[in-house]
């Protein structure tokens, strides 16, 4: 399921959170707590998760808000959705510019964030919007 094709969010079976940040490095560390209390109510909800999944799902919440905080202007929202077998990590931002995908290098210090999220996720895309754009994230549950 594509985030064009997400389940509508009025649909009382779909469990999902939302936080907008004002800004600060401190939307940094909020971003991993909000994900911790995501999973754990997909925990309560009986949902399979691997063993390493709040880790991920926290370093890619946090890689994407940590983006947004350097290369953008303004607020920012993430908002977390369990969608079919994975979770969506999405990040909405008032920056114009897309993501800069940059080749492995292990040679070069900083800068592997988007790497990262690549290498956990199933999917990643960026799709813009009249105030900027969202980075969806798929993380796979398993």
């Amino acid at each position: 399921m594509t985030p064009a094709h997400r389940p509508d969010a009025a649909d009382a079976s779909v469990v999902s959170s939302a936080v907008e940040f004002r800004g600060g490095s401190a939307m940094i560390p909020a971003s991993r707590d909000v994900v911790h209390g995501f999973v754990d109510r997909l925990g309560e909800r009986g949902v399979d998760l691997a063993d390493g999944f709040l880790d991920a799902a926290r370093l890619v919440a946090s890689e994407l808000v940590t983006n947004a905080l350097r290369h953008a202007p303004g607020p920012c929202r993430l908002e977390l959705t369990l969608v079919d077998d994975g979770v969506e990590i999405a990040v909405s931002d008032t920056g114009e510019g897309f993501p800069t995908f940059l080749p492995r290098d292990p040679l070069r210090v900083g800068r592997h964030g988007l790497e990262i999220v690549t290498r956990l996720c199933d999917e990643v895309i960026t799709k813009p919007h009249a105030t900027g754009k969202t980075v969806y994230a798929r993380l796979p549950l398993r």
